[in-house]
């Protein structure tokens, strides 16, 4: 229910980026202020930021899909317009207090024109590069050691994905990238670390299709997965779930597609892949889902397991990993933070994580956090990538 409590807030902020948008309209041309104008412009506006809503509680249909599509987009305009226009009018207020050469010239007709026209491309242009950006799947490699004997292996690859989801934003062509770069590595083992799902299965672009293409991972040793926050049934407005009293679980039919697609889900389980290496999905910390009320502790995790064979384990979110070190974990897989996935988000959310993106040693543990395949809420991404991330681990 937060979304119901910050609605006025997003209505203020959409109302503030309008105001300042009809003002330099009008300013550029005076008859666009005319009332017969400013209704339909004003109309056309409220509907463009109630689209949101509208995607929310329309029932699934190609319409919905994309309404959906286009709120998403519209979320990261705006934030990008409430930062763009924010700072000018910070700026405005600076130099009005300032004397300086050309003041007159900054302040009048022509400068409040050209000073709305170089906003309007800022926020055309940032909010095009992050569509872009999350767009285009990168590969990030690392290179890890772990001090154990691995019977029969001196090297393992493994491809770590994470927060595909799959759903009105990611679709088939996204997920033929991903796995077209996935079976060029040519890896040993294949991981998926949360969020493959965007919480409605009703999303999927076509279930089936997006089914034949995830089973054409190729992987020596097979597809693992674990879910996260976003692999439960729950509706989701501007960012914001909407459960119900009803528990907090899986779409049947989300188990049931990555079986088609050929995946293991490890739901609060462990293998022994080959007699060599350990691999344990963990449920996600925040929403485990399927029965599962309290998820185990590192201690209890690795309580059964031979430590002098090397202990991958994957969970969504990077948490608990001293805890996980101490346990005898040497390897820790994760995602859930996307980095942050759009300025000013990657740098705002490194407050909150310990190892928000990228390469951490705890101990003698190594953990690594991927950026993320998919996006979730805009579909954008600045200054962060979406990745899938090549590990090969090295064995005594």
């Amino acid at each position: 229910m937060i979304a119901v409590y910050l609605s006025p807030l997003y209505l203020l902020l959409c109302a503030y980026v309008f105001y300042r948008l009809q003002t330099w309209l009008e300013r550029c041309l005076p008859y666009l202020g005319k009332k017969r104008i400013r209704i339909p412009v004003a109309a056309a506006y409220t509907l463009v930021a109630f689209s949101i809503l509208a995607a929310f509680l329309l029932e699934p249909t190609p319409a919905k899909r994309l309404l959906k599509q286009f709120s998403n987009t519209w979320l990261g305009v705006l934030l990008y317009a409430l930062l763009v226009i924010g700072l000018a009018d910070l700026l405005r207020l600076v130099l009005k207090r300032l004397s300086f050469r050309g003041k007159g010239r900054l302040f009048s007709r022509g400068g409040h024109m050209a000073a709305g026209a170089v906003c309007i491309l800022c926020v055309c242009g940032l909010s095009a590069a992050g569509i872009v950006s999350a767009d285009q799947i990168r590969v990030t490699d690392y290179e890890l050691y772990v001090d154990k004997e691995a019977a029969g292996f001196r090297e393992l690859k493994i491809v770590l994905v994470a927060d595909l989801h799959l759903g009105y934003s990611i679709g088939v062509r996204h997920m033929e990238q991903m796995v077209r770069l996935i079976n060029e590595q040519e890896p040993d083992l294949v991981v998926m670390a949360g969020d493959i799902f965007d919480n409605e299965y009703e999303a999927l672009e076509d279930s089936e299709a997006l089914a034949r293409v995830l089973g054409g991972i190729q992987s020596q040793y097979g597809v693992y997965a674990c879910y996260g926050n976003h692999d439960i049934r729950e509706k989701v407005l501007a960012g914001f779930t909407f459960s119900g009293s009803g528990e907090k679980a899986s779409d049947p039919r989300m188990d049931a597609f990555l079986e088609e697609a050929g995946i293991r889900l490890l739901r609060e389980e462990g293998v022994l892949i080959r007699d060599a290496f350990y691999l344990y999905g963990r449920p996600d910390y925040g929403r485990p889902g399927r029965g599962i009320r309290e998820r185990r502790s590192p201690g209890e995790i690795t309580a059964g397991m031979d430590l002098s064979k090397p202990v991958i384990v994957i969970d969504h979110q990077p948490r608990e990993l001293q805890e996980l070190a101490d346990a005898g974990v040497d390897i820790d897989l994760c995602g859930h933070t996307h980095d942050g996935q759009t300025f000013p988000g990657n740098l705002t959310a490194r407050l909150f994580w310990e190892n928000i993106c990228g390469y951490l040693q705890k101990d003698s543990m190594h953990n690594i956090v991927t950026s993320g395949v998919g996006v979730f809420g805009p579909d954008m991404r600045l200054g962060t990538r979406s990745e899938i991330c090549v590990i090969t681990v090295g064995f005594r």
